[in-house]
């Protein structure tokens, strides 16, 4: 009996840890894509004139926007730059310094996608080996609820931004950087090349994906339970 009703406690918090899970996994995943995706440093250098307003080249700030990839996802623990229009390097010492606590956050997002990713995976595999096609319905369950709540979460999170990004952006760095290397100025190459509308847009651009990607799977979910229900009632 013990053993029974500590077996359902276990089941309960393994199903509200995987509702909780999901949520980070779209969101780290979508992250990861955004650190690592080119295009996306290519589309903010062009809108946000970066080239004219630096006076680096396109094809330099192509190759700044490839180094900080591969910085991100290296062992080194300090990056430097070299472009034509500086004899001693793109970044400072401040935001060399800075990038390095941006690269320990992107290594601790990589990590949150990874962990979740891996219980998500355990958990589906333990419940079909458990409870073979009983499985579907609960898992069903468990997918639109945890699609409900990162949608119910990017929603807050996006009227939030709405209403005062720059006091959600400002609140986010004294929340994840213990110093105030972020603090930098006009003439800094880090906010010349990634002004306030970049971190906007990518926002909008990480939410939106994740948001769809929510709908997807909360729709398969709870379109399967209708038609497990149509069909039981026929």
């Amino acid at each position: 009996m013990a053993k029974k009703r500590l077996l359902s406690i276990l089941g309960v918090l393994a199903m509200g840890l995987f509702v909780l899970c999901l949520p980070v996994f779209l969101l780290t995943s979508n992250l990861r894509w955004a650190v690592n995706e080119v295009r996306l440093y290519q589309y903010g250098f062009d809108k946000y004139q970066v080239g004219e307003e630096t006076g680096i080249g396109n094809e330099e700030l192509l190759r700044v926007a490839q180094e900080l990839i591969h910085y991100f996802n290296s062992g080194e623990e300090f990056l430097q730059i070299e472009v034509s229009t500086e004899e001693d390097g793109l970044f400072t010492e401040r935001e060399v310094l800075h990038l390095k606590e941006v690269k320990g956050l992107v290594r601790l997002c990589y990590h949150l996608q990874e962990g979740t990713f891996g219980f998500l995976a355990a958990f589906l595999a333990v419940g079909f080996v458990w409870q073979r096609r009983r499985f579907w319905p609960h898992l069903a369950r468990l997918a639109s609820g945890g699609s409900a709540l990162t949608i119910a979460l990017l929603i807050l999170l996006g009227i939030g931004a709405m209403v005062n990004f720059d006091w959600l952006f400002l609140k986010f760095h004294h929340l994840f950087f213990g110093s105030d290397y972020w603090m930098l100025g006009p003439t800094d190459y880090l906010l010349r090349l990634f002004p306030a509308g970049f971190f906007s847009d990518c926002t909008l651009f990480i939410a939106g994906a994740t948001i769809f990607e929510a709908l997807v799977i909360g729709g398969i979910g709870f379109g399967f339970l209708m038609a497990r229900r149509k069909k039981e009632r026929a």
